[in-house]
Formats: structure tokens, C-alpha cells, sequence
């Protein structure tokens, strides 16, 4: 929809070039027709965008199991592969799609993308019979559905005394099942495992309260994670027009202003393998965990980044808006005689806060979900950049409204852009002291007794071959 609307005139309005910020309502406005088709490309993009990558990440890691001693190892690995090829994907997207948009047109650019997502998958399926497949047994949601409905309609009745006497099914011969242990969290739903009618919605079993109280540990610490994807949404509009003001210009060549996105992802680009390759294997060394850290600690590490990237933002800001001043240049659309570069540091830090995050909750999601539930972590995990971006939307609405307009403007010179980035610096740290709330709270998942003495000897011969092989 998106290439045909960039190919044929008579689907988009004409195009609007070279006009200054306050006589942008002088262009022409898109019909309701027109912004029907646009919108509804971008939301089937959207909708196919977060259906791949949550099936694509649940996928590759089922090729690995977490509890084999060589294997383990290769699974955190895997997110940080699967993290690096996405990146790079993104890289050719700011740079060589944005240049043929700008150069050749729109239409051959959405053509293009178009063309490697049909070979991309076509080879993706060539691999299909060779998969491992971790076929769910049901709806991950039915499931969890049930056990709420069955803890409301015995909330009436006495719990009882002997955790023993609630219902769990067990392996029959040949069969594998994950069984979790009863915890003592959200107790109440425990009442969901007392025998009334052994019928899935008359009777849960432990393992399947325990799958949901996994997912309510885990909701506060997505809710933790989405207001740093809130401010890299602001990295990729109002840091976007901030290019558009400045000296773009690299020798003989005009960087196009959504290009300089390529500095975060060239961070992570360059940081991941290092990650992968130098640190993992140093840090597992030291704690004899197969990722080097906890994931959850990775995401600490990648929120107290995104603190940094917007602090330093607001500063740069605040430098750019003096000299235009300085130069009385605030209204014109000429760039100020300043490096874009200097936006480099900012987006270079969020590179690797994201590094750090978005893999970290990937690997958090899967390695905690149960089988049957990684597709749904998987998508829980990416839903935290989702929502953030619809953050967004109302922070700047709000804070607009309440400060009386710091965004106001369509001329960053006279906005209050540098207020806002500080804004965002000092609610983060408020939310990450509420992550460092809800990361310490969390209990991370225990397989039963037998199953889990069996991961831990296979821990620890894997470590003496991981030494052996040093």
C-alpha cells in the first residue's frame, strides 16, 4: 500500500519542499481518503512487524535447549546474534533505503523492502523441516485465562493446609513435562488447584498457577521497561529535526537528516559482538552463569544508559538554541554552523542502553516463560517498545498542555526541546528506582526438585568442559 501511494500521484497530496517552519500549513493537506491508505500501511506493517519478531526470536530459541550444558550458553548468545542481524537490517534502512527515497523516490525505495522481505522469508521456510518445533499443547492465554476464572470461583473456599493436597498431574512414561513448585506469592490463586471437578475450568493445576504467577512477576518489570523505549522515540522525531538545523555535511556529501540514526545502530553493531565474544565469556568466568550476568542486570545497566543519553541530550540541546541565538538565526531554515556530529554522543549511549535492554528482556522472557508461553513472552517483551512509542504520543501532548507549550512550535529554536529531554532524564531515574523495586522482588522460576538438580549438574559439567576447551 505504502509503494503504490509513493508511485501513483493521484493517491498522496503534493509534495511540500524547502518551506519555512511557520508557513507549513500553506501545503497541501492529504485527503481522508489519502490518510486512510497511509495509515492502514503503517498499521499492517506494524501488525507484521511485531507478529515476525516475537515468532522469529521464540523460534530460534527453541534450536537451543536451556537445559543442555553446551547449549545454554549458545541460547544467550543467540538473542545477541539475533539482536545484531536486526540492527544491521536497520543500518541499510537509515542509510542506503533512506538515500534512495531521497534520490530515486519513495516507490522504488518500498519496492526494494518489498523484494528482501519475500526472499528473507523464502529462505526462512527452506528451513522449515529441520526445525525444532515446540508445538504449545492449547492457548497460552486460555490457560492462563483459567486459572483466573477458577481462583474467583473458589475464592469461597478454605485453602488447604498441605500444599500437597492441591492438584498436579504428573509424567506418565515416555512423556515430559515442566513441573514448577508451588510458590508463596499471590497466594490467592493457589485456591485454582482444589479439587472440585478434575475439568480445566473447574480445576487448575500447580504448574499451570504457578505459569500465570510467572506473568504477574513479570508485568511490572515490562511496565519498568517502557519509558526508556519512550525516550528512543524521542531520538528518532525530535532528535531527527534537530539534524535538519544543523551542518549535515561529511566532505563532499549531505548526510540526509533520519540517516543519522545509523550512530546508535552502528553502537550496537560494533558492541554486540564485543559483548558476546569477550565479555560473556570473562564475566562467566566470574559468576558461572552461562549469559555472564543475569538479564535482568543487563537491563538495569541499559536504563542507567538511557539516563545518560538524555541528560547529555538536554545539554547539547541547550547548546545548539544559544547559537542560534547568538547568530540570530532562530527563525531562518539555513543549518546553524554546527556539526551534526554533536548529536553523535547522545544517540551513541542509547545504542548501547538498547544493546543492553532489549536483549536482556528477550533473553529475561524466554528463559522465564514456561513451554507453550515463549511466543507469548516473546511478544510481551517487544510489546514494551509498542507502548512505549504510544507513550509518547501523550507525554508530548501533556507536557505540552501543562508547561504551556514547550513543543508548541514547529521551530526548535524557540521550543523548549532541552526542558523536555531533562524532563525525561529525571523521570527515568524515577523509573528505574521503580525497576530496581520490581527487579528485587522478582523470583525467577524453579523447576521441580529432581529436574532441577539435573540442570545444575549439567551446569557444572559444563563449565568443566567450557574450562577444558579454554
Amino acid at each position: 500500500m505504502l509503494a503504490l501511494q509513493a508511485h501513483f500521484n493521484n493517491l498522496r497530496p503534493f509534495p511540500c519542499k524547502n518551506i519555512v517552519p511557520d508557513q507549513t500549513s500553506q501545503c497541501e493537506s492529504a485527503s481522508q481518503g489519502q490518510q486512510a491508505m497511509f495509515f492502514a500501511g503503517l498499521y499492517l506493517f506494524a501488525l507484521g512487524t511485531g507478529a515476525i519478531k516475537a515468532s522469529i526470536a521464540s523460534l530460534g530459541g527453541d534450536q537451543f535447549d536451556e537445559n543442555d550444558p553446551y547449549e545454554a550458553p549458545q541460547l544467550s548468545s543467540y538473542f545477541n546474534w539475533l539482536m545484531f542481524n536486526i540492527t544491521l537490517g536497520a543500518c541499510i534502512g537509515v542509510t542506503v533505503m533512506v538515500w534512495i527515497s531521497d534520490n530515486i523516490g519513495w516507490d522504488k525505495s518500498f519496492g526494494l523492502c518489498i523484494l528482501l522481505i519475500v526472499i528473507g522469508l523464502s529462505i526462512l521456510g527452506l528451513g522449515c523441516k529441520k526445525y525444532r518445533h515446540n508445538t504449545p499443547k492449547g492457548s497460552p492465554i486460555v490457560r492462563l485465562l483459567q486459572v483466573f476464572v477458577v481462583a474467583v470461583r473458589n475464592r469461597s473456599l478454605p485453602a488447604p493446609k498441605n500444599g500437597q493436597k492441591l492438584h498436579e498431574t504428573y509424567a506418565t512414561i515416555g512423556e515430559e513435562i515442566e513441573l514448577i513448585p508451588r510458590t508463596d506469592q499471590f497466594r490467592f490463586l493457589d485456591k485454582a488447584a482444589i479439587v472440585t471437578e478434575l475439568t480445566p475450568w473447574k480445576t487448575c493445576t500447580i504448574t499451570q498457577i504457578e505459569e500465570a504467577k510467572i506473568m504477574l512477576r513479570m508485568l511490572p518489570l515490562i511496565l519498568s521497561t517502557i519509558f526508556m523505549n519512550t525516550c528512543l522515540a524521542q531520538l528518532q522525531t525530535f532528535s531527527v529535526q534537530q539534524t535538519l538545523t544543523l551542518n549535515r555535511r561529511l566532505g563532499h556529501f549531505n548526510i540526509p537528516g533520519p540517516s543519522i540514526q545509523f550512530i546508535p545502530l552502528f553502537m550496537m553493531i560494533v558492541s554486540l559482538p564485543l559483548y558476546d565474544k569477550i565479555f560473556v565469556p570473562f564475566a562467566r568466568k566470574l559468576t558461572g552463569i552461562p549469559s555472564g550476568i543475569r538479564p535482568l542486570q543487563r537491563v538495569g545497566v541499559g536504563l542507567v544508559l538511557s539516563i545518560s543519553s538524555m541528560t547529555i541530550a538536554g545539554i547539547i540541546e541547550t547548546k545548539r538554541k544559544q547559537l542560534a541565538f547568538r547568530l540570530d538565526m532562530v527563525d531562518t531554515t539555513e543549518p546553524l554552523p554546527m556539526s551534526v556530529f554533536w548529536l553523535a554522543p547522545q544517540f551513541g549511549i542509547f545504542g548501547l542502553a538498547d544493546m543492553f535492554t532489549m536483549v536482556g528482556l528477550l533473553e529475561f522472557f524466554y528463559g522465564e516463560s514456561c513451554k507453550g508461553m515463549k511466543s507469548l513472552g516473546m511478544s510481551i517483551a517487544f510489546s514494551s517498545l509498542a507502548f512505549g512509542y504510544l507513550l509518547s504520543s501523550v507525554v508530548v501532548e501533556v507536557v505540552d498542555k501543562v508547561t504551556g507549550g514547550w513543543l508548541a512550535s514547529n521551530n526548535l529554536n524557540r521550543d523548549k526541546l532541552n526542558y523536555f529531554y531533562w524532563l525525561l532524564a529525571g523521570l527515568s531515574l524515577v523509573n528505574f528506582g521503580f525497576y530496581l523495586v520490581c527487579s528485587s522482588w522478582y523470583k525467577y522460576k524453579r523447576l521441580d526438585g529432581s529436574k532441577q538438580s539435573q540442570i545444575l549438574e549439567n551446569e557444572l559439567e559444563g563449565d568443566a568442559h567450557l574450562a577444558n576447551s579454554i
